[in-house]
């Protein structure tokens, strides 16, 4: 029950603020934005499966999440090097047009390490609820495709590389942008080094 509890209140919390923020937003235009991503497509793939386990696929995901994410990459609020001025002279439409074409696309799903997916399936369905860390489907989803109105994205076929790498960026303070509430770093702090590599080998063959 408190693992229901717990996912529920997270859910219909940022929900609400999600609706509150639609207001006067820019609408995105998948197919301008298809244009636009020659120099995306570089790391992230023309249709954002990126080949490389360092870079994540964008494909598929929620349109909100991938423009909070560029946002506050232009904005110094997340570091991340390889992007850096790349988005300085991207205005807000183009950010939105790129974000609606990403969006329309769909995630590859690679494969889960057979060695760890019990742990990770464990972690990602049933969370650490005697640490109090909620289980991961409750702002991702049982099935990995996130909660995209809410800005909560779609991890499943993610790269587990990736993944790893966000995961011990939040539990280790390197990436903060997960708002006020700090969710992300909430939950990373109660995830060892194996946890992150069992959850992260899971959701890479998640679909």
């Amino acid at each position: 029950m408190n693992k229901v509890l717990v996912s529920l209140l997270l859910s219909l919390g940022v929900s609400v603020a999600a609706q509150a923020a639609d207001a006067g937003k820019i609408v995105g235009d998948a197919e301008a934005g298809k244009a636009k991503t020659a120099v995306c497509a570089a790391c992230h793939g023309a249709d954002g499966n990126s080949a490389a386990p360092n870079f994540p696929k964008l494909a598929g995901q929620g349109e909100r999440y991938l423009l909070k994410q560029m946002h506050d990459i232009k904005g110094g609020k997340r570091t991340v090097l390889e992007m850096t001025g790349l988005l300085t002279n991207v205005s807000d439409q183009d950010m939105a047009d790129i974000a609606a074409y990403f969006s329309s696309q769909q995630m590859s799903v690679g494969a889960a390490d057979p060695k760890v997916v019990k742990r990770g399936e464990e972690l990602f369905r049933g969370g650490k609820i005697e640490e109090g860390m909620p289980a991961c489907t409750g702002c991702h989803s049982p099935n990995g495709a996130g909660l995209a109105a809410a800005g909560f994205p779609h991890l499943g076929g993610q790269h587990a590389q990736y993944v790893g790498k966000q995961l011990t960026d939040f539990r280790e303070g390197n990436r903060t942008n997960d708002g006020d509430a700090m969710i992300m770093r909430a939950i990373a702090a109660k995830l060892s080094n194996k946890d992150i590599e069992a959850v992260s080998s899971y959701i890479q063959g998640l679909h």
